[in-house]
């Protein structure tokens, strides 16, 4: 026990299959199997009527199939009833010929058997020709021809008696039922994880040197059920995948072996849990063919688990160890099996709690995996530009800036950025807002006045390049389609300054007009 927990760990508890199930479940009463362990099938045939006579038709096999207590009784009285109507033929014709009358039969007289006096000589006389003893004192003699025609009869049903029940003996010691009696099954099964799956284990071995030729295992699961229009199937049989597909039910049954069936969306097992396991009445019925290396007939082992011998958690122990020169099973730990900590609830809900959790963890990660150009905290940046409603947080960094040139911006930058707020209106009559664009384009829309002079447009020029992001603005300017960059692009016109006043770079009846007025 201490080297076992020394090499599985102090959390793994060994549990004994003779000493009984060891987690808590609710004790229920023991049903009826329709397979034994022994693989007995718990099957009677009943109210067969008329049809009884297809057992005579198939005599041979009526014989091989009955148990050993009928066959011998059979054999004794098959041979004993032979002797005694075969010696009273015999004793019928002494009897006719007066044979038995003549006791010392004289010299000149020529019996049908020669020292035949009564139905006990006449007995031996048979059981000598039949078993071809031939002491010598009791023969046929050539003036008996209906003694030579009982000989030869004899001499033909004996044979024919003789192949038939010895065939029979012959054929039900070679049977290779014995021959499964040293192929094991584990006395449970067990529940538990096995490459990240849900799998179904039990657990086989041969006692035997001699192989198994083409061993194959099937699985069959035994369940009542209802079909959706309403039908009983009691004992509906279905088949359980242990690895058809995969090869994985070809054994090479040389040590033991644990079987595995997974539990996925085609097993019948999908939607079993532990708690529902305690409920459930089920049967597994696992069928173990292949040939017999030493006689090469075919061997069939069975045996069954019900659900009370399904255990949820539980994992086998480790049988195989490499000695010096071999590799060594030790059989005292073939049924035992230890704990392990796994899921409680069936593959259908653990599905379903996953899909869950992929659904509310996809806006999460959509958000997180957005690509971004340059560093985290640059595109943390963009995304606040990205919105309308940053324009407030734009005021508060130019009340910041010097005075010069907020004065410059208090006059249309002010209007123009409570309108990015509720969208503007483009000329073509369409309704459009400034608000999915970057910070430094709308600047750049903003200071695009229709009449700048060239002092305004370097001041301005110099608040662009005090927010500290020229790059950032490039960046995006080039990454807005063509067109956009063109609407939003500054393109500030200059007028060449005549004299110190606007007036007079206006025309000349524009400058009458106003005098006049």
């Amino acid at each position: 026990m201490a080297a076992l927990r020394k090499k599985f760990g102090e959390d793994y508890q060994v549990v004994n299959t003779n000493q009984g199930i060891t987690f808590s479940a609710q004790v229920k009463k023991k049903r009826q199997r329709f397979v034994e362990k022994n693989g007995r099938c718990n099957v009677q045939h009943g109210n067969l009527g008329g049809e009884t006579s297809r057992y005579i038709s198939d005599l041979f096999t009526t014989l091989v199939d009955l148990k050993w207590r009928w066959n011998l009784l059979i054999f004794i009285l098959t041979y004993t009833v032979a002797w005694l109507v075969m010696a009273s033929m015999w004793w019928v014709i002494a009897f006719i010929r007066g044979d038995l009358s003549n006791g010392g039969h004289e010299e000149s007289y020529t019996p049908c058997v020669a020292n035949v006096y009564n139905f006990p000589s006449a007995f031996l006389f048979f059981i000598e020709t039949e078993a071809t003893i031939g002491y010598g004192y009791r023969y046929i003699t050539e003036k008996c021809p209906e003694g030579i025609i009982l000989f030869l009869f004899q001499s033909l049903l004996g044979s024919i008696v003789d192949a038939f029940l010895i065939g029979c003996m012959f054929i039900k010691m070679s049977q290779p039922k014995k021959r499964a009696e040293t192929l094991m099954f584990s006395q449970e099964a067990v529940i538990s994880q096995r490459d990240g799956k849900l799998c179904l284990m039990f657990r086989v071995g041969n006692l035997r040197n001699s192989h198994m030729v083409s061993a194959q295992i099937r699985c069959k699961l035994i369940k009542s059920r209802q079909t959706p229009e309403g039908e009983f199937l009691p004992l509906d049989q279905c088949e359980l995948d242990v690895g058809f597909g995969t090869g994985a039910d070809q054994l090479f049954l040389v040590s033991p072996l644990t079987i595995c069936h997974e539990i996925n969306t085609k097993s019948p097992f999908f939607d079993l849990s532990q708690r529902s396991l305690m409920n459930e009445e089920f049967e597994i019925v696992v069928i173990l063919e292949g040939i017999v290396e030493t006689t090469g007939m075919t061997c069939q082992a069975r045996t069954s688990y019900t659900e009370d011998e399904v255990l949820w958690g539980h994992r086998f122990l480790p049988v195989m160890s490499l000695e010096e020169g071999f590799f060594r099973v030790d059989y005292s730990q073939f049924h035992n099996h230890f704990e392990v900590n796994i899921p409680p609830y069936s593959v259908k809900e653990h599905e379903e709690k996953s899909s869950l959790t992929t659904a509310n963890s996809l806006p999460a990660a959509l958000t997180s995996s957005s690509p971004q150009l340059g560093n985290s905290s640059r595109g943390g940046r963009r995304e606040r530009l990205l919105s309308a409603d940053y324009a407030d947080h734009v005021d508060e960094k130019t009340s910041r800036l010097p005075s010069k040139l907020q004065r410059m911006n208090s006059t249309k930058d002010e209007h123009h950025w409570r309108g990015l707020k509720t969208g503007s209106v483009l000329p073509g009559g369409k309704a459009s807002s400034t608000g999915d664009l970057p910070l430094s384009i709308q600047r750049l829309r903003s200071s695009s006045i229709p009449v700048v002079k060239k002092e305004q447009l370097d001041e301005q020029v110099q608040l662009l390049s005090l927010d500290g992001d020229v790059e950032e603005c490039e960046m995006d300017k080039h990454r807005l389609p063509k067109a956009i960059s063109t609407i939003y692009a500054p393109t500030p016109v200059q007028i060449p300054s005549k004299g110190g006043r606007p007036e007079d770079n206006l025309p000349a009846k524009l400058r009458r007009m106003n005098a006049d007025r």
